[in-house]
């Protein structure tokens, strides 16, 4: 049954249905937390360090194409590593995953509360960002999901509020604006911005996970993430210089909900311009949240199954045929980084993960390329070892920066790490090892 289903899966996702994955699951980037890369690097400043994550995006993307074409595996850079490196490259990568999507769905979560807040004062950010979350476990763990046209229709309306946005501010845009205190803190405000601007584009690997639903991968699959890939930098370099140019950009640099506060600049609080688009932004939120937490239990799910994780958490519901104690699992972490952090903490944390498993996807790419010169790659890195290697330097030089920067947030990271690193070993998980499909080679 599940063989049959993967096939006719394959047979129905096509570019189109990809590039509203890629774009639904980090459109909400382009809403929120972008702006913090503002107060460390001022405008130019962060303009450099978009420019330069951009670059890495590009590399990674059709780099990371290779992997999910070649190993179709639910578990995505778990799975490469495990193949790549065993049981301990799996764990990290893995892990540094898991953080990825957990943390990024509170963060999306405080943007939500922020904009009820924008569009009513009386409402509080953060139950609102807890109700949010509440309504989206409840609803994954009945099995109500979005159908690919859902998917494909909130997408669409999302970019087009964005192009009406860009459309409403772009004739009120002052150069000196954005050219005002452009690098108050010179090179080190650029290094230390790094990680906002990977929020522009964070969790577009999220796509990698229905590699093998898609038809004719090798055509297919690297249309819809440069399709979606396309869309997410036009979007992001002309939400960030047009809105840094309406006004002063410090009194937006802070804030978890800049661009109604821009049209509100524009037109005023109180036209209706301005709560239409404040109320239309929800959605785009809305459909981010939903995908990450969609991929994370996912993910959840799928180390649980292999050993991983406890594997209760592996667990589907007799039910609604939904993971739902990987859900649940999802949500507890996400309620304890709503109550004990802020917006810009929760996304540089959910970024660390994001840069580690990057650089452990592209370690995994040379590793396989030499151990497994014949493996079937239906869609090969171009210009091999050129793009892997851009993306691994620029990954590691972001990590590097974080843990200069932001060395708190970083050791608690890296302290999980350890922990579960430990308990793992103590167990001799990694001495078992693990015949799923698709995690390791086939054997003559």
């Amino acid at each position: 049954m599940t063989a049959t289903k993967s096939e006719q899966l394959k047979r129905v996702l096509k570019p189109i249905h990809l590039w509203a994955i890629a774009v639904s699951l980090v459109i909400s980037g382009e809403y929120f937390g972008w702006n913090f890369g503002w107060k460390s690097a001022g405008t130019i400043g962060f303009l450099i360090a978009t420019v330069v994550i951009t670059i890495m995006y590009i590399t990674f993307i059709f780099s990371y194409t290779e992997l999910t074409t070649s190993i179709p595996h639910a578990g995505g850079a778990f799975a490469y590593a495990y193949r790549a490196m065993g049981p301990i490259g799996g764990l990290v990568a893995g892990y540094a995953t898991l953080i990825d999507f957990l943390f990024a769905t509170p963060a999306i979560a405080f943007g939500l509360g922020a904009y009820l807040h924008f569009l009513d004062p009386d409402i509080p950010v953060l139950y609102s960002a807890l109700f949010f979350n509440v309504v989206f476990i409840v609803i994954n763990i009945l099995g109500v999901k979005e159908s690919a046209t859902f998917s494909l229709v909130i997408t669409l309306l999302a970019v087009a509020e964005l192009l009406l946005y860009l459309g409403i501010v772009s004739p009120h845009f002052k150069a000196d604006n954005f050219l005002s205190n452009p690098m108050p803190f010179g090179l080190s405000g650029i290094f230390a911005s790094l990680p906002y601007a990977v929020w522009f584009y964070l969790a577009i690997e999220g796509v990698a996970m229905v590699a093998e639903e898609v038809k004719d991968p090798k055509r297919n699959i690297p249309k819809g993430y440069i399709s979606g890939l396309a869309t997410l930098i036009f979007l992001a370099f002309g939400v960030m210089v047009f809105t840094g140019g309406i006004t002063d950009w410090r009194k937006l640099s802070s804030l978890d909900y800049p661009l109604p506060e821009a049209i509100s600049i524009v037109l005023g609080k109180a036209s209706s311009l301005t709560s239409i688009f404040a109320s239309i932004g929800l959605f785009g939120l809305i459909a981010s949240f939903h995908g990450t937490i969609l991929a994370s239990s996912r993910q959840v799910f799928a180390m649980a199954r292999s050993g991983y994780l406890p594997r209760f958490l592996s667990t589907v519901n007799h039910r609604f045929k939904t993971p739902h104690w990987a859900i649940i699992a999802g949500g507890v972490i996400s309620f304890i980084a709503l109550y004990t952090g802020t917006t810009d903490k929760v996304v540089i944390i959910s970024v660390i993960g994001a840069i580690l498993m990057y650089m452990m996807s592209m370690i995994s790419l040379f590793i396989l390329r030499k151990k497994e010169p014949a493996l079937e790659r239906p869609f090969a890195a171009p210009l091999y070892p050129l793009f892997p290697a851009i993306a691994l330097i620029i990954s590691a030089v972001t990590l590097i920066t974080i843990i200069y920067f932001y060395f708190s947030l970083s050791l608690l990271f890296f302290a999980g790490l350890v922990i579960i690193s430990a308990i793992f070993m103590l167990m001799g998980k990694h001495k078992v090892k693990l015949v799923e499909e698709m995690m390791v080679a086939p054997t003559n």
